[in-house]
């Protein structure tokens, strides 16, 4: 199977010897089907063992595997309806944000998110998924206009990061991250955010003050990416799977730390797995969370984002 990695290879040489032996069978007509089934049991008990016990670093590969939905695929499958917007009102449309309108069961929502691309070509187009200052610029616009009419926001976060270059710099990339976190923190209306691959560094943060925060079973979340941790940390790339390791930046630990309100589980084996599958537990997940903040009054849904921002952050001396 291509793009499989290393740790699932045995899976992937499993499957493949099972497939081997039904043709076998079907060409041969020998009956093989005994030795099947329990190669199967065996392929069953071999995946469930690898994916109860994945390591960070495993996961953060996960995570970043072609084929998983991106956030375009989100907003076509939850919403019945969606009108997409552009443009920041000041320098340009940065296709590395998406964002507009959508129906929910008939519900108007603002529907927010990093958009990486399916392909190489697609990629340079959206920049892998890497924003400019006017990208968190139109997610602030469109914020603020939901605000004013009084529509939901829900976001989804999948990006390495913002993007670091010399073009971003000139444009505020700092100012454009920090402004969107002071006004998300003040917003009146429900926000839910959604971690559904990488969530690095200022890049995912300017999209994630929100009430909410759900983080997807092998989606990660950090301030910075675990090979620019390791480089800092020990002169080296390579350790990223010890940085993945100690950074604590994998769904469970951010559940544990407080940092996500829950994690989503994913198909077995990834989101890319069953895409459709993953989509609707998403929906259903943004539905729920948005009829329980909506029966919030303002004052009270206000309270509630502070005090949960305010709790962020604890430690302990050893």
């Amino acid at each position: 199977m291509a793009g499989e990695l290393e740790f699932e290879r045995p899976i992937v040489e499993l499957r493949a010897k099972i497939e081997e032996l039904r043709r076998f069978t079907s060409e041969s007509g020998v009956d093989l089907s005994d030795e099947i089934q329990k190669l199967e049991a065996r392929l069953e008990e071999l995946t469930e063992s690898i994916y109860a016990n994945l390591t960070p670093w495993q996961r953060v590969q996960l995570a970043r595997q072609p084929g998983r939905p991106t956030t375009l695929d989100y907003i076509r499958g939850i919403c019945e309806e969606f009108v997409e917007l552009h443009g920041d009102r000041n320098f340009r449309d940065d296709p590395a944000v998406v964002g507009g309108i959508g129906l929910v069961d008939g519900r108007p929502i603002t529907l927010i998110g990093t958009q990486k691309g399916k392909d190489t070509k697609d990629n340079i187009h959206r920049n892998f998924g890497m924003a400019h200052p006017e990208g968190y610029r139109k997610a602030l616009r469109l914020m603020k206009q939901a605000e004013k009419f009084g529509r939901p926001v829900a976001l989804f976060i999948d990006t390495a990061g913002a993007y670091p270059g010399a073009s971003g710099e000139e444009r505020g990339q700092s100012e454009a991250i920090a402004r969107n976190l002071m006004e998300m923190a003040g917003l009146r209306v429900p926000t839910v955010c959604f971690v559904t691959g990488e969530g690095g560094s200022g890049g995912a943060l300017g999209l994630g003050v929100t009430d909410r925060i759900y983080v997807l079973e092998y989606a990660w979340y950090s301030v910075i990416a675990p090979e620019s941790a390791a480089a800092i940390l020990w002169r080296d790339s390579a350790q990223a799977p010890r940085a993945a390791e100690t950074m604590r930046i994998t769904a469970p630990d951010l559940v544990a730390l407080g940092i996500a309100d829950e994690l989503i589980r994913e198909p077995r084996g990834g989101a890319q797995k069953d895409p459709a599958a993953m989509i609707r537990t998403v929906r259903g997940k943004l539905v729920s969370a948005l009829e329980e903040l909506s029966a919030l009054s303002v004052d009270e849904r206000l309270a509630r984002r502070y005090d949960k921002y305010r709790k962020m952050g604890v430690f302990v001396e050893a």
